[in-house]
């Protein structure tokens, strides 16, 4: 092996955490999955390794299976609906957590892979992110290669299924993003409603942490009603929103009047409709983002 590990370490770290966090959807357990992987690859003999990316691919994955493993559990009992930690992509940003930030790091594409299976998220992620050959696939899984052509072939049509029928370009959506943004900070109900899908879903993440809905909202009247329910309500406290990006999609930033994080929230694009909205409140998936502000304090509620 020509290169070392210590050499490697820079260049493999944003591999590692790149399938790590697609596998699960959380900033801080991608992160402890690498760290992880990086002290089993250290204690491990490397004579024999031809292939050192292949080898922390593997360590990784394998890592990420069981750790979805046990977090699907924890999952169950998480208060409201779950959505993934997001990542801001900013000039500032982590760069232990920038990785390219396409439709495959997307919230509403994140939450698609949720619904499958441990195994079937790594050879999905393995397969059409990573690019692995099939080959390849079934060394990091331990299956045969015509096992992995069915899971992925599976878990494809799964994915594929609930995928947005019409691709926006990025800037439709920054357009789209910057109207609808317009149209919460001037209260205009009829402009809102334009720009939202009739069947818009809307999604807040407490996690119990923070105030927010417990099941998902549907319907441009109902979800432009509420939204700017929450503008008149945040006005009252100075909240603060602006644009961003956050997994490579246009996403609503709300902070406090002293510049702390309360939430994000990604705007999904489906042609030149607005189909969804997710917004993150659970101060505990903010805090890799900056200073976090307490919501419930800020309204005057108990959490």
């Amino acid at each position: 092996m020509t290169t070392t590990l210590a050499e490697a370490h820079d260049e493999l770290r944003p591999l590692m955490f790149s399938i790590a966090y697609r596998m699960l959807g959380s900033v801080v357990e991608a992160e402890d999955v690498v760290q992880e992987a990086f002290l089993r690859l250290h204690r491990s003999p490397q004579d024999g390794v031809d292939n050192l990316e292949a080898y922390a691919t593997t360590v990784t994955t394998r890592l990420a299976i069981d750790t979805l493993r046990s977090a699907r559990v924890r999952r169950e009992r998480y208060v409201g609906p779950w959505l993934p930690e997001p990542i801001v992509d900013s000039a500032d940003a982590d760069p232990a957590h920038r990785l390219e930030l396409d439709e495959t790091v997307s919230t509403a594409f994140l939450v698609l892979l949720e619904a499958l299976s441990p195994v079937e998220r790594a050879v999905f992620v393995l397969r059409e992110v990573i690019g692995y050959e099939y080959a390849e696939v079934a060394a990091v899984v331990d299956k045969s290669e015509a096992n992995c052509r069915q899971i992925f072939a599976r878990a494809r049509k799964r994915i594929n299924d609930g995928r947005p029928r019409f691709e926006a370009s990025r800037e439709d959506r920054d357009r789209l993003a910057a109207e609808f943004l317009a149209a919460i900070s001037d209260g205009d109900l009829t402009g809102l409603e334009r720009l939202l899908a009739e069947d818009v879903v809307f999604v807040g993440d407490g996690g119990g942490r923070a105030p927010a809905i417990q099941k998902p909202m549907t319907g441009a009247v109902s979800v432009a009603r509420f939204l700017l329910g929450l503008m008149r309500q945040g006005e009252r406290f100075g909240v603060l929103l602006d644009l961003v990006h956050a997994n490579g999609q246009p996403a609503l930033r709300t902070r406090a009047a002293d510049g702390a994080l309360l939430g994000v929230m990604t705007i999904d694009v489906d042609a030149d409709r607005i189909v969804g909205l997710h917004n993150v409140l659970n101060p505990d998936k903010l805090g890799h983002l900056g200073p976090v502000g307490d919501l419930n304090t800020l309204l005057g509620r108990r959490a």
